[in-house]
């Protein structure tokens, strides 16, 4: 009776090796692939830590920086410049689809009864803010010289 007691125990111990073989085979698989997407730790020379701690933005409370404007400022409106600039960066966001009952950039048909009251009364109601529109277009940095000049440019594509 002992041969068979022994027989059973050394297949059990054989099973029991191959299972513990088989689970530590499994962990050393399972450490390697985690060690494989390690990432590299980030280097910690004083110029690479500025650099990782500087600031991401500013932020200026009061008055907003002044826009430089070209020292060519008087250029005509039909030749672009400023005018086009502006119209383009701030003015065309209402103008170029007609938000708000905007004169649409080009439509003569909008922009007559406007310009038959004159330029200065587009001057003063560009400026100052008219109906729905802000005063120059909601960008209180505009000159009112840049402000002018974006509204020559408006009128002269509607003519």
């Amino acid at each position: 009776m002992n041969k068979n007691k022994s027989g059973t125990f050394l297949v059990g111990s054989l099973v029991t090796f191959a299972i513990l073989f088989g689970i530590a085979l499994l962990i050393l698989e399972n450490m390697e692939n985690v060690a494989k997407n390690v990432t590299a730790p980030a280097s910690m020379e004083p110029e690479a830590v500025q650099e990782r701690i500087e600031p991401v933005a500013e932020v200026t409370v009061g008055e907003p920086p002044a826009v430089e404007a070209p020292a060519a400022e008087t250029e005509t409106a039909s030749a672009g410049g400023v005018g086009e600039k502006i119209v383009s960066s701030v003015c065309a966001s209402c103008h170029a689809a007609g938000l708000m009952q905007s004169p649409k950039i080009g439509s003569a048909d909008d922009w007559a009864p406007r310009i038959e009251k004159g330029i200065e009364t587009l001057y003063q109601h560009a400026i100052n803010g008219f109906n729905m529109m802000p005063a120059k277009g909601g960008r209180a940095d505009l000159t009112d010289e840049e402000v002018k000049a974006a509204v020559d440019y408006m009128v002269s594509q509607a003519q």
